[in-house]
């Protein structure tokens, strides 16, 4: 997809799964990349396999002031910012009976909280250049109702909303919000938790009948980052083959 060139971004949670393969397709696409993750080591192996134009830096999107400073960083040694990908997020998999209120408001302090912070920050900096790109990514949780993610779905019902607050507000000034909802993606973590039988029942659900891909994934943040979206904001995508609205799949 074409890129204006000497364009920067920077993606929250790039250390590992969907921010990683971001950070690699926007790289592709001949963008400058800050791979911004706790995990320091996973921060610096992205970075070292994007190669030139990539750079690693640790970040905890709930650190108010690190927010700002990496942001600020980034500015002036690129000159500009044109894209944040708010990719960052926790999540468990717990009744609501049983989830407690500490594990309720983690998860709402890294998904929305650590989303409005870095959002807030890369907005400053593109309302004073005129133009940018910030993508929320949610997840279709935020949009149904999934048993076992009271809290998850919570915050990304919750960065939905802030999607379309912040694409209202910062319309006016060039600058574009959408959100990436995410069905059932093939990653190292899905892997790990999905059973035989999720897995089933999520196939069934998709028209399309399976798992969709990283690649896929950051192929919708490609294009929303891009000169192609320009008139694209407030705008949740879901990537999620279909499964969002689908009714009883069967043969008529």
């Amino acid at each position: 997809m074409a890129q204006a060139a000497g364009r920067v971004a920077i993606v929250t949670g790039g250390g590992s799964g969907i921010g990683a393969e971001i950070c690699r397709r926007f790289a592709q696409d001949g963008l400058s990349v800050v791979v911004a993750d706790r995990d320091a080591a996973n921060a610096e192996s992205v970075a070292a396999s994007i190669g030139a134009g990539a750079r690693a830096r640790t970040l905890d999107v709930v650190d108010e002031a690190a927010v700002d400073a990496l942001v600020k960083e980034t500015a002036e040694a690129f000159g500009r910012l044109d894209v944040m990908v708010t990719s960052a997020g926790i999540g468990i998999q717990k009744s609501m009976l049983e989830t407690t209120e500490a594990e309720f408001r983690r998860i709402l302090d890294i998904n929305v909280t650590g989303m409005f912070l870095c959002g807030r920050a890369a907005a400053r900096v593109m309302v004073g250049q005129g133009s940018g790109r910030i993508i929320n990514i949610a997840s279709v949780a935020g949009m149904r109702g999934v048993p076992g993610r009271v809290a998850y779905s919570a915050s990304k019902g919750g960065v939905i909303a802030m999607t379309k607050v912040m694409a209202v507000e910062l319309g006016e000034h060039g600058i574009t919000v959408n959100a990436i909802a995410p069905g059932p993606i093939e990653t190292a973590l899905t892997e790990r938790m999905h059973t035989d039988a999720t897995r089933a029942a999520y196939n069934a659900a998709s028209p399309l009948g399976r798992y969709g891909t990283l690649a896929e994934l950051a192929a919708a943040a490609a294009f929303l980052a891009s000169e192609e979206a320009s008139y694209v904001t407030g705008q949740t995508l879901a990537v999620d083959g279909g499964m969002g609205v689908a009714g009883p799949l069967f043969k008529v």
